[in-house]
């Protein structure tokens, strides 16, 4: 997979800063994420720079910015100043290399590098903060990100194996990469946000990261506490909503050339759930409590059954239109949604993507993979949750359902 300049330096920027922040957590004494990120992007600066000019030439100029670096220590250690860090001495190398750049005319990487380094420099306080709430468990999940993104995907084979000709195994976990991704930044928002987390904002983050699990953990909560039922009963019916957010946004990476007839009715149909959600909303006492129950949402085994759980749904859709034509696909929907919807909506965006079903079709598809979540989350509700909260959702879930089945019967065909 080739790399442009500007993917390179994002790449050795997230590297860096991941390496930094463990060791800020760890050892904040010796050099934190700021100094970690900027070495890094000083080590993609030199290796953009010396493909370009003679290496000699370069190196004589670090080697005289590092002697003045080296001086200026010394004399302040002679002073008696405190160690100030070594922040300052990798930013004056990463603008030295910026200016490399410009006179090299790679505009766009200089930009980046000397913004981002800006911000970053500013961001001291913030960073720091952010590296002391982070749990042990976060900078796993963190980790984890990286084995799966980093380490895994690149040596997986891009192309194409058995019939039907659809499962790539660089593709499938690819879609792996994004779904913990999307999960991982909601939960780190959602974690971050936990002492002023409001209902609204609980159901927008849960959906983010699993609609399923919130379901699970609000039904088990309000069984507990039954008091928290109205609350968990807003809370599951946001979450619902937020999916087809999420629908979108994954719509959008895969096959964005899609979206213009793929958006529209399921744009309806978020706004539909919107309403059903601020009806409910409405009926909900001011001081309900939110609380944080997620966990970090980058399990491996999770990640490698998600993965072949996708798999499984892409090739079933394959032989459900080559054996028994479009009917065949609203079945794989309706079982592939019973348990999880991302792999119906990432299968059929690819499908959608390569031009294998028509878009009209890869909506309706999605649309009935919804449905028959929200079916399963009642079922969930049922059998985890009090009376009071499966007469609520049973309400609040119809009223979706019948607002999907008529997008169904009555949107135009594209």
């Amino acid at each position: 997979m080739q790399l442009t300049e500007i993917h390179q330096l994002a790449l050795a920027a997230g590297l860096g800063f991941l390496v930094g922040l463990q060791r800020e957590v760890a050892h904040p004494q010796i050099a934190g994420a700021r100094t970690f990120t900027l070495i890094a992007l000083f080590g993609a600066l030199l290796g953009i720079v010396s493909n370009q000019l003679e290496g000699g030439i370069v190196v004589a100029g670090l080697l005289a910015i590092t002697a003045l670096l080296a001086v200026a220590n010394w004399i302040k250690a002679q002073a008696g100043e405190p160690d100030p860090g070594m922040t300052t001495e990798i930013a004056v190398l990463v603008v030295f290399l910026v200016g490399v750049l410009l006179a090299r005319g790679h505009l766009a990487a200089a930009l980046v590098s000397a913004g981002g380094a800006a911000v970053l420099l500013q961001w001291k306080e913030p960073v720091h903060a952010f590296a002391e709430r982070l749990r042990p468990s976060e900078l796993r999940a963190g980790t984890r990100l990286v084995l799966i993104a980093l380490v895994i995907l690149p040596v997986l084979p891009n192309r194409t194996f058995g019939p039907y000709d659809v499962l790539n195994p660089f593709e499938i976990w690819w879609m792996v990469v994004l779904i913990v991704g999307i999960s991982l930044v909601a939960y780190l928002a959602h974690h971050l946000l936990s002492q002023r987390v409001g209902t609204v904002l609980a159901g927008v983050l849960g959906g983010l990261i699993s609609s399923t699990a919130t379901t699970v953990g609000y039904s088990r909560r309000a069984r507990e506490t039954p008091t928290l039922t109205p609350l968990a009963a807003v809370v599951l019916i946001i979450a619902s909503s937020v999916v087809f957010v999420r629908v979108l946004i994954e719509i959008a990476i895969v096959a964005p050339a899609t979206l213009t007839t793929t958006a529209p009715p399921l744009v309806a149909m978020a706004a539909w759930m919107a309403v059903v959600s601020y009806g409910a909303l409405l009926r909900l006492p001011r001081r309900a409590h939110v609380a944080d129950d997620h966990d970090p949402p980058t399990d491996l085994r999770a990640a490698i059954v998600f993965g072949l759980l996708y798999a499984a749904v892409l090739f079933a859709v394959a032989a459900a239109r080559e054996h028994f034509g479009d009917r065949g696909l609203y079945a794989v929907a309706v079982l592939s949604g019973l348990t999880d919807m991302d792999a119906i909506t990432l299968s059929t965006a690819q499908l959608m993507a390569s031009e294998r079903i028509d878009h009209d079709l890869g909506w309706r598809l999605i649309l009935v993979g919804a449905l028959s979540n929200l079916v399963f989350k009642g079922g969930v509700v049922a059998v985890l949750g009090p009376r009071r909260l499966l007469a609520r959702m049973a309400l609040l879930f119809g009223l979706t359902l019948a607002g999907g089945l008529a997008l169904l019967l009555w949107w135009p065909v594209g």
